[in-house]
C-alpha cells in the first residue's frame, strides 16, 4: 500500500486542493488518511480505482 501526499495527488488528479475537498465530502472521493498532527495522505489505489471508475463512466455513455 502507498501513501500519495498532497502534492502526489494534485500531479495525479489536477484538482485544487479545495475541491477535492469538496468531493471528499460529497463521499465522491477517497477520504484522506490522517497520518499525523498536520500531515494527511490518501491511499493510492483507491485514488486510482475512482479515477477507473470515472473512465468507466465516460465509455459507458
Amino acid at each position: 500500500m502507498r501513501i500519495l501526499s498532497k502534492r502526489q495527488l494534485k500531479e495525479l488528479v489536477l484538482y485544487s486542493p479545495q475541491h477535492i475537498s469538496r468531493l471528499e465530502k460529497a463521499g465522491q472521493f477517497p477520504k484522506r488518511v490522517q497520518l499525523g498532527p498536520n500531515r494527511v495522505g490518501w491511499i493510492e489505489d483507491e485514488v486510482l480505482d475512482r479515477l477507473q471508475s470515472r473512465l468507466d463512466e465516460r465509455e459507458s455513455t
